[in-house]
């Protein structure tokens, strides 16, 4: 197969997709590697139709390799993901809309050009967590604790476009990170960056029904086929805090093989359908629901399976 990557300047060393690319090229496929951020674009000689089998974005949000997975989509290319869900996720604003509309556990999402109008909230609504709407791998993600301290973000967020804010989740200050690969869900879990001072190993957990199928459905809202989910466990259940379309996969076994062959089932299987219009709609709340019957999900849970 002839495949086509669109890979920022600061993905260009990381294992994600690098290693990727080095495997499916060891497997005698063919991979273009293209740097929409630094680089020119031969657009109508890049993107025709035949020109690859798929193409595959690893770019940070807001910049041009979007577009360009996009133009590709349009004519009539394999992406990986859809072209439409990954635009659909990089929104935070708009994912958290659609999140919602479609019953998933995702916080109250407010919206503005500028930190500081985020004062107009309610004292209730503090504290917030204030980030770029279009921000990537934790850019400009701060915890305001009252109304008074939003002024000082508006040098820190300058140029980030527009923010948006969400009221804080209590939890234990752990991040809990769950992949899908291969029809496969793994969980890790990290410090969040919003507790500096907490200091704990970055480390596989074991996966709990409840939440292998709020992530499972996650994946089916937004039409992702190889994607993150980052989950906080609250006081009143698990929350959806954010989406990515090409995560690290860190802590996953054998996840350069994984990634590589799941590029190459999608490729293979063709252009695939945009995802549903939102519809409100209960989430399932068991494990044992039809939701979770449906989607071809293997949770590793067991115990033996933490690193």
């Amino acid at each position: 197969m002839r495949l086509c990557f669109l890979v920022e300047e600061q993905y260009r060393y990381d294992g994600m997709p690098r290693e990727v690319i080095h495997r499916l090229r060891a497997w005698g496929h063919g991979v273009d590697v293209l740097r929409p951020g630094s680089s020119l674009i031969r657009v109508s000689e890049d993107i025709r139709a035949g020109s690859h089998d798929a193409w595959v974005l690893k770019t940070v949000s807001g910049g041009p390799g979007l577009t360009l997975l996009e133009a590709a989509a349009s004519a009539g290319l394999v992406t990986v993901n859809d072209a439409r869900s990954i635009r659909g996720v990089r929104d935070k604003a708009l994912a958290s809309a659609v999140g919602r509309s479609r019953g998933l556990p995702v916080p109250v999402t407010y919206a503005a050009p500028r930190p500081d109008l985020f004062a107009e909230l309610p004292g209730a609504a503090f504290p917030l967590v204030v980030k770029p709407a279009e921000g990537s791998a934790g850019r400009g993600v701060r915890l305001v604790s009252s109304p008074e301290l939003l002024p000082q973000l508006s040098g820190e967020l300058a140029g980030e476009g527009v923010l948006i804010a969400q009221p804080y989740v209590p939890n234990s200050g752990l991040d809990l990170k769950v992949y899908s690969v291969g029809g496969e869900l793994f969980a890790t879990q990290r410090c969040s960056p919003l507790h500096p001072e907490l200091s704990a190993p970055e480390e596989r957990v074991p996966l709990s029904a409840e939440i292998a199928d709020l992530v499972a459905e996650t994946g089916d809202v937004y039409g992702l086929d190889l994607y993150g989910v980052d989950v906080l466990l609250g006081p009143d259940g698990p929350v959806v805090v954010d989406v990515n379309d090409f995560p690290s996969f860190r802590q996953v076994p054998d996840a350069v093989t994984r990634v590589a062959h799941t590029i190459l089932d999608l490729a293979h299987s063709g252009p695939t359908e945009p995802p549903p219009p939102p519809a409100a709609a209960p989430r399932p709340a068991s494990a044992g629901s039809a939701q979770a019957a449906r989607v071809p999900v293997q949770a590793t849970a067991a115990a033996g399976d933490v690193r």
